[in-house]
């Protein structure tokens, strides 16, 4: 999605789809992306950005209501420094160049994952996407960054320590629920669908409490390449599916 492109209005419709509420995405591959074309690695992350504005015109167009990708882990400061200040960069880059097209879309931005890591100018610009964009009432797109899904339940562990600490929590009245709204994902469903690229098959530390009856759905391409065609072939998978979140359809009684 540009900075000066303009996304449908209105869904597309197919009626033959059922379209998840909620879809999360492992965006992975840009690396081997680049590789397998004998480019460096950083382009593989700028054509992962580009995949990521196609995405987001997609969910826009096909009427997702949240949208959760996966950007950068808590465990990726392991990688090359000068490859991490890029990504970061690229951060940088996304949020400053397309924030207007976004709020002009009606897309309301959060950033989930441990802010206090980060720099100052960063965390300033987190802040001030997620103010200008909380009044937006379309997709919710939420950017996980230095988010590590063990370390989320740890912090909202946290959180309800110091309540119970406090006396404004019994222990007796913690449930799923409290567990739930101690988490960067507070007030959004869980995914319906989990997406990855790249043929890989696993959470990586992803949404480890919200993809408990998620759907999940892998895919060999890398995220660089993913588009609509992709994106619809997963779609038509995900609205074959029967989801009994542990029940039972009524012809197995």
């Amino acid at each position: 999605m540009s900075v000066d492109s303009a996304v449908q209005s209105q869904p597309r419709v197919r009626p033959e789809l059922r379209v998840p509420t909620h879809v999360a995405v492992i965006m992975d591959g840009n690396g081997r992306w680049a590789r397998a074309r004998g480019k460096p690695r950083t382009e593989g992350h700028i054509a992962g950005v580009k995949a990521l504005r196609r995405l987001v015109e997609l969910s826009i167009n096909y009427g997702v209501k949240y949208l959760t990708v996966f950007s950068f882990s808590s465990e990726n400061w392991t990688r090359p420094r000068d490859e991490v200040r890029f990504i970061i960069g690229l951060l940088h880059r996304f949020v400053a160049s397309d924030l207007e097209t976004l709020y002009r879309n009606n897309v309301r931005v959060t950033i989930i994952g441990a802010r206090d890591e980060l720099e100052p100018p960063l965390q300033r610009l987190i802040r001030d996407v997620e103010a200008k964009t909380a009044g937006n009432t379309g997709l919710n797109l939420a950017v996980a960054f230095n988010y590590g899904g063990k370390a989320e339940i740890a912090e909202a562990t946290r959180r309800i320590a110091r309540a119970v600490a406090a006396g404004t929590l019994k222990p007796e009245d913690i449930t799923e629920d409290t567990v739930a709204q101690a988490l960067y994902t507070s007030g959004a469903p869980d995914p319906d669908l989990i997406i990855r690229t790249s043929g890989e098959r696993r959470f990586s530390n992803f949404l480890l409490w919200q993809s408990a009856y998620s759907e999940l759905a892998f895919v060999d391409e890398y995220w660089p390449d993913f588009d609509e065609e992709i994106f619809l072939r997963v779609l038509e998978d995900y609205s074959s599916r029967q989801r009994r979140f542990g029940g039972i359809e009524a012809q197995d009684l």
